[in-house]
């Protein structure tokens, strides 16, 4: 008995340290490395009842999940209790997010023409080398396809860190500025160290995505804070490689006693790759809204408006007609709050002269 004791405690004692490092910088061992693997429910998981309100201020609940359903199996990278519990949220959340699609439609969410939408930034740290970053990847996808949260527009970015790219594969929409901005983000919220994922909502509000009303709950109280109006005028692309964007940002005069800075994002719409290394190894992945360029066009002065062109260089993934996102928004110096932001679809055909 004392000598199958003595195992155990061995065995799990090699779990445990063989899972440290997806959320310190991303440094996994793949020497003896046992992946963890998110348990499937062996019970009924529930989600509490949950009210969304109409553009007409009718409320509709969501029938408690009684049903069993299985999670997808995406093995653990670190810190096996709060990876667990982080998946299981997320598909928590992803069903929650289905079914709130058909009630949406039937009951005009959609805002139209002349309903005002407050813009909502949403911004995922991941990476292709992070086996943990699939749900989140798959949530993401889902804020953006969806748009659950009545009156308000997810502006969503995939940024990819490349501090995974050691780990055997590298990650080819990852790059050092976004990792530079990352830490920039955990110096500010005063965090110990970079993760992935990383969920963080109009530059202040980390989303941990531990239940579906927590999720829905944060999002409303961003896009019930003021924004700040934001237009792009007059955006074109010069189809090559590097493409080049051209457009004009403003503002209507900003009420904010902090000044902020000014950012134009350049954001592939749809993006996949097959990996063939790494804790992703075999598996085919997509993405939406993967960040490609990021610059400071200018700064924003309080009781000031502003008004900026720009000319960014954009590197296109091949010659096949490709979609961007252009996104611009406000935000304090630091990095801070996000005030507003805007966002514009232009589709570029490389095959013109």
């Amino acid at each position: 008995m004392a000598v199958r004791r003595k195992k155990l405690r061995h065995s799990l004692g090699i779990a445990r340290s063989d899972a440290v490092g997806c959320f310190a910088r991303g440094k996994l061992e793949s020497r003896e490395r046992v992946p963890l693997q998110a348990p499937r429910p062996v019970a009924s998981h529930y989600l509490g009842t949950l009210k969304m309100d109409s553009s007409n201020r009718k409320h509709t609940s969501i029938a408690r999940l009684g049903q069993l359903f299985a999670c997808p199996n995406y093995p653990m990278g670190t810190r096996p209790f709060n990876l667990r519990r982080e998946s299981l949220s997320i598909c928590l959340i992803l069903v929650f997010l289905s079914l709130t699609s058909p009630a949406r439609s039937e009951m005009d969410f959609a805002a139209t023409d002349d309903t005002a939408t407050a813009p909502v930034l949403v911004e995922l740290f991941t990476s292709e080398g992070c086996s943990s970053c699939r749900p989140a990847d798959a949530l993401l996808e889902r804020m953006d396809a969806l748009q659950p949260i009545p009156g308000t527009q997810l502006i969503v970015l995939s940024e990819h860190v490349d501090y995974w790219n050691h780990d055997g594969w590298t990650d080819p929409f990852s790059s050092a500025s976004i990792t530079e901005r990352q830490s920039a983000y955990v110096r500010a919220l005063g965090l110990k160290t970079p993760f992935t994922p990383q969920f963080l909502v109009d530059g202040t509000e980390p989303l941990q995505a531990s239940d579906a009303e927590q999720v829905v709950q944060l999002l409303r109280k961003a896009a019930s804070a003021p924004k700040l109006a934001m237009r792009l005028a007059s955006v074109t692309v010069e189809p090559g490689n590097p493409a080049i964007v051209r457009g004009r940002i403003e503002s209507d005069v900003s009420s904010e006693k902090h000044r902020s800075d000014v950012y134009v994002a350049i954001a592939l719409d749809h993006a996949e790759s097959q990996v063939s290394r790494g804790e992703n190894n075999g598996r085919h992945l997509t993405h939406v809204a993967v960040l490609t360029e990021f610059a400071k066009v200018g700064k924003l002065e309080t009781g000031k408006s502003f008004g900026q062109d720009f000319r960014i260089k954009v590197k296109l993934p091949g010659p096949a007609p490709t979609n961007l996102r252009i996104v611009a928004f406000a935000q304090e110096s630091g990095p801070g709050k996000v005030f507003g932001a805007v966002l514009k679809s232009v589709g570029v055909n490389q095959d013109t002269p």
